[in-house]
């Protein structure tokens, strides 16, 4: 006699539940009989998924399409449910980029690695302690603006909408910032400026402002340049000199607001080429009109040519600079005389270091073997104003509870008290002022070597 078929496909893959005597619920096949189980069951649904090499559906099983459909739509939610697990781990591991457009190449390649070196240390240490946002560590991009606006505007963009850096470093050169400006406040990134003074980098009109420094600021330098020439050196008639660029103008005009608050009459004012390979002509007429110190506005190159004019004509006269000398290879070019230049820094690794300063210069040390003292760090400025700045950032970041830029702007607001290497700075950002540093935290320095020394510290040399 034949045996009854089962009431239907799923009843013979599954079995249909029956009662035995005992009240319990166990499957049969389809015929009464109870189901076989153990490891050679095949109507364990778990089985089959976990082990599909040992239960081959399509041979041994009579699988329905309804079946197919289901095991599809199990498989797929598992892989969904993973695939979320992983990507919520890789979101939390997503490295914060953080971006940098500088001169890594040319006469100001030395301003680029310190302010490289600056933000390296500061980057370590924030990993170091676990990162940021939760465990999140940060990630230094660069780019060579090779000191050039145009190339820093491409590389700027590219580290926006590539890279997508939190944040972005700007350079040394002034003019390269302010071409950067309006695409930060654009695209609503926070760019932090920790080198180029050029007034009008912070001080840019725009509502909202996404731009912050930890640096010089132009008029507030040439207040303390025309203050030191007066009480170093009696000025009474200075001569003016400085580079023809956006950043020459800076500092002519706020050299201008500087002796206009002082009752000074300037000798004259020169602008010459950033390419002028002699600078006589301008030196010339400023001599001629009485000039009895020389207030230079140039980067490396310019300066030098500066210093080589002079001793062309023989002319010894005090020069009070800007802090353009302290950005790559001034005592190559300008040759014996760059020791007589006295420029402007904020920070020196000479003297009494705080715990700060101590810690930094240690870890410089160890990371960079051509630093075995303060005066290897060069220029320190970059390295210090780097630092502070990088941390400030990353206090902005966890105040803003995220990436977003606007969030991060508002994360600077918020800061209240941060101990640097520079200074401890207390509410160094409000809406109405971006600069995190001013005239009290100015040093003058002047070469001695390759070294750049306090002037007090020079002068003991």
């Amino acid at each position: 006699m034949l045996a009854a078929r089962p009431a239907s496909r799923h009843a013979a893959l599954w079995g249909v539940p029956r009662r035995n005597g005992a009240g319990n619920i166990h499957l049969t096949n389809g015929n009464n009989r109870p189901r076989r189980s153990g490891r050679r069951g095949r109507g364990c649904l778990s089985s089959v998924i976990a082990c599909p090499r040992r239960f081959p559906l399509r041979r041994r099983l009579p699988v329905t399409r309804s079946f197919r459909g289901a095991r599809r739509l199990v498989l797929r939610s598992i892989v969904a449910s993973v695939g979320l697990v992983f990507a919520a781990g890789a979101q939390a591991a997503d490295p914060i980029k953080i971006g940098l457009v500088t001169a890594l190449s040319g006469q100001s390649a030395k301003a680029g690695e310190a302010i490289t070196r600056g933000l390296t240390i500061a980057i370590e240490e924030i990993n170091a302690k676990g990162g940021l946002l939760g465990g999140r560590k940060l990630e230094l991009v660069r780019r060579d603006d090779e000191a050039v606006p145009a190339k820093g505007q491409v590389a700027a963009r590219e580290l926006i909408f590539k890279e997508k850096v939190a944040v972005l470093f700007g350079g040394l050169d002034t003019p390269v910032s302010l071409a950067i400006v309006p695409i930060a406040n654009s695209e609503k990134v926070p760019f932090m400026g920790p080198w180029a003074a050029g007034t009008g980098i912070t001080r840019n009109g725009a509502n909202p402002n996404f731009v912050f420094r930890v640096s010089a600021v132009d008029e507030i330098v040439d207040k303390a340049m025309l203050q030191y020439a007066q009480a170093t050196h009696k000025t009474k008639k200075p001569g003016v000199i400085v580079v023809n660029n956006p950043w020459g103008e800076s500092n002519q005009k706020g050299l201008a607001a500087a002796m206009q608050a002082k009752g000074v009459t300037a000798a004259g004012v020169e602008k010459f080429e950033a390419n002028d390979v002699d600078v006589t002509p301008h030196l010339s007429r400023l001599k001629a009109a009485g000039a009895d110190t020389l207030l230079m506005v140039g980067n490396v190159g310019p300066s030098a040519q500066v210093v080589k004019s002079l001793d062309r004509m023989g002319w010894k006269v005090p020069i009070v600079s800007h802090w353009g000398p302290a950005g790559g290879r001034f005592t190559e070019l300008a040759g014996p005389s760059a020791k007589e230049v006295v420029f402007v820094q904020t920070y020196s690794f000479f003297g009494k270091l705080s715990p700060v300063g101590q810690r930094v210069l240690d870890a410089l040390k160890k990371k960079y073997p051509d630093i075995k003292g303060p005066g290897d760090v060069t220029p320190a400025v970059g390295v210090a104003n780097a630092y502070d700045a990088m941390h400030l950032a990353a206090i902005a970041i966890e105040k803003a509870g995220g990436t977003g830029g606007d969030a991060i702007r508002q994360g600077f607001y918020k800061i209240d008290k941060y101990e640097g290497l520079i200074k401890t700075y207390a509410k160094p950002f409000t809406p109405a002022n971006h600069d995190a540093l001013n005239e009290n935290d100015y040093v003058w320095t002047r070469f001695i070597g390759d070294s750049i020394l306090p002037v007090e510290v020079a002068s003991a040399k």
